[in-house]
């Protein structure tokens, strides 16, 4: 049996509307896949971090990141959260699969220019990335009218949500890698060494390896 690919959730984790949004909709993901995606929540991940300290929480989050197939990168809110750019910056250093996903009505950034993005136009246009942006609010109002009891509605609304992202996750593992089978290893470890910090350590040789090993044989590369 083919095992799930991994995504790495990146985003806002900062109170209590992000912490219980981010596990709804990785359950829907989950869910609405068929288990073909398992989602991976740094805010999870950080549990588990004993010896608390911005350095080890960083290399804690950068060690899932890597562990993952996929990133997706939420980019909602009138500018974006800086730990979540870093994150995606360092995704596509080693060539992972990414959507860019906005759930944010508002407008914003450089959505002046013809590309229409609501966010600084430094953060588009790389390769294996896909851009979804939704309209939460309209979901949110048609999910209503299908039911006003609230465990449904909420039901109903993360359906949305999570339909829309799996067709965008299929669709970007479908585009050919830019980064050869080959050069996995190398490419991970020289990014591993300008992170720092504790994590090659975290990352030795013989992991990332195996890290590598693993890439290859979920057919992304």
């Amino acid at each position: 049996m083919k095992q799930p690919l991994k995504i790495y959730f990146a985003g806002d984790l900062f109170d209590a509307k992000d912490l219980a949004g981010n596990l709804l909709f990785a359950r829907a993901v989950e869910k609405f896949s068929d288990n073909r995606y398992k989602v991976m929540l740094p805010q999870d991940g950080e549990c588990e971090v004993s010896l608390r300290s911005a350095k080890s929480i960083r290399d804690a989050d950068f060690e899932l990141l890597f562990e993952c197939d996929l990133i997706v990168a939420n980019f909602d809110g009138a500018d974006l959260d800086s730990g979540t750019v870093v994150e995606f910056c360092f995704a596509k250093m080693v060539d992972m699969p990414t959507v860019l996903l906005r759930s944010d009505f508002r407008s914003g950034g450089d959505e002046t220019l013809s590309d229409n993005v609501p966010w600084n136009l430094m953060c588009s246009n790389y390769p294996r990335t896909r851009v979804l942006h939704l309209n939460a609010m309209s979901l949110y109002h048609r999910a209503r009218a299908d039911s006003k009891e609230s465990d449904s509605l909420l039901d109903l609304f993360y359906r949305s949500l999570a339909l829309e992202l799996i067709r965008e996750l299929d669709t970007v593992t479908a585009e050919p890698a830019w980064l050869p089978e080959d050069e996995l290893f190398s490419q991970y470890q020289r990014t591993v060494k300008s992170i720092g910090g504790t994590l090659p350590d975290r990352l030795p040789e013989e992991k990332l390896r195996r890290l590598a090993a693993a890439k290859t044989a979920s057919g992304l590369f």
